[in-house]
Formats: structure tokens, C-alpha cells, sequence
């Protein structure tokens, strides 16, 4: 069963009361870190129990947000200003974002892990949560980019394999049909021959050029001249 609807009104038990505070407490300190470091906010956070005790949070320092909040709430209710107000507001502005860029380098350099003496423990484990939520979010950004480079190589790889089993069956297919051109060219040489053997005389197979012409000569005919006085024995 799911949990039932809280209706929002002020709660009587002391103890219900209290252990409700630290709950949604604790939950807006942590969704308040969050916010800062995912979207790169500037947040700052004071609560004050029932008790009088105060829980804070920065993402920066409280100062430097809490001047931030009165210029800003200055510039919505800030009538027209002459020359010199005007100078005097960009000189607080300037010294404000020289404060500002003092507060951003003193928490580089603590987070690189420099200039640790002057923080209490609370600090340094406000520090120490802040590494780790910003070292888990690293670290799944980098998850999800070797994930996607891992399917986008699959994909890569199963593409190649497809293009190389087309060639593969190109290839069998070209040698099949140069196998039946060199059958058709043999199985015509041999009608040739066999043409050439059967129209030949005597059934021999005789190129043009390496036949010999055989022809048969007449005898000649010998003259036997007469002589006109014979002789006649004596």
C-alpha cells in the first residue's frame, strides 16, 4: 500500500515534529547540492529550527551570495540614478565580483585539495560529500560515453561484416560464371576440331599452312630422232 497524503498544517508531537525537521531537512540540503553542482548554480540555503539553531548551505560562500541577493533586489527597486550614484554602483559591483572571483579560487584551491588547515571537520566534510557527488556524476558521464561508443563500434562492426559477405558472394558468383565461360570457350574448341577432322580428305586434320600439296607429274615422252641414211650392214 502506498503511503498516505500528509496534510500540510503544523504538527503537535514534539518528537513527530522533530524527526520530521531533520528528515526534509537533510533532503533540502542534499537536493541544494545537487542543484549546484548539475546545473552549476549559485546556491545558498539558511534554515533556522524552532530552536533557534541554523543549517546552511553554499555552493560558493553566503557572503558573497548574500550581496549578490541585496544588489539584485537593489537594481529591481533602484530608482533613476545621476552620474556620481552610478559610478559609486559600478565601483560596489567591481569590488563584489573581485570577492566574488576570491571566493571562487579559494574553492578551486580547496578542491584540488590545497589550503585544508582553516576548515573545521563540518567543512571538510561538506567538502569531502562534494568531491564524491561530483566524482559519481563524472564517472556516469563517462559510463554513458563508452557505452555509446561501444554501440556505435558494434554497429560499425555488424555493417563491415554485411559489406563483406556481399563481396564474398560477388566473388563466388564472378568465378562461377568465369568457370562456365572457360567450359563454353573449351566445349567450342572442341566442336572445331572435330568440324576440321571429319571435312578433311583422308580423315587427316591438316592446318592450310602445314598441308603438302602432293600432285602427281606425267612421264615425259622421249624423241628417238631417225637417221636419214642408215646404215646397213655390211
Amino acid at each position: 500500500m502506498g503511503r498516505g497524503k500528509i496534510v500540510i498544517q503544523r504538527i503537535d508531537n514534539t518528537t513527530s515534529r522533530q524527526v520530521t525537521f531533520s528528515k526534509r531537512r537533510n533532503g533540502l540540503l542534499k537536493k541544494a547540492k545537487e542543484l549546484s553542482i548539475l546545473c552549476e548554480a549559485e546556491v545558498g540555503l539558511m534554515i533556522y529550527s524552532s530552536t533557534g539553531r541554523l543549517y546552511e548551505f553554499s555552493s560558493t560562500n553566503m557572503i558573497s551570495i548574500i550581496e549578490r541577493y541585496n544588489k539584485s533586489k537593489e537594481e529591481q527597486h533602484r530608482p533613476l540614478m545621476n552620474e556620481n550614484s552610478e559610478v559609486k554602483f559600478w565601483k560596489r559591483e567591481a569590488a563584489g565580483l573581485r570577492h566574488q572571483l576570491q571566493n571562487l579560487q579559494e574553492n578551486h584551491r580547496q578542491l584540488m585539495g590545497q589550503e585544508l588547515s582553516g576548515l573545521s571537520a563540518k567543512e571538510l566534510q561538506n567538502l569531502e560529500n562534494q568531491l564524491e557527488m561530483s566524482l559519481r556524476s563524472v564517472r556516469m558521464q563517462k559510463d554513458q560515453k563508452l557505452t555509446d561508443e561501444i554501440h556505435e563500434l558494434n554497429q560499425k562492426g555488424n555493417l563491415l561484416h554485411q559489406e563483406n559477405m556481399e563481396l564474398f558472394k560477388k566473388k563466388h558468383r564472378l568465378h562461377q560464371e568465369n568457370m562456365d565461360l572457360l567450359q563454353k570457350i573449351n566445349e567450342a574448341r572442341d566442336a572445331n576440331e572435330t568440324n576440321r577432322i571429319s571435312h578433311s580428305p583422308s580423315g587427316f586434320n591438316c592446318e592450310e599452312d602445314e598441308c603438302i600439296e602432293l600432285q602427281l607429274s606425267q612421264p615425259q615422252q622421249r624423241n628417238y630422232a631417225t637417221p636419214e641414211n642408215p646404215t646397213t650392214p655390211r
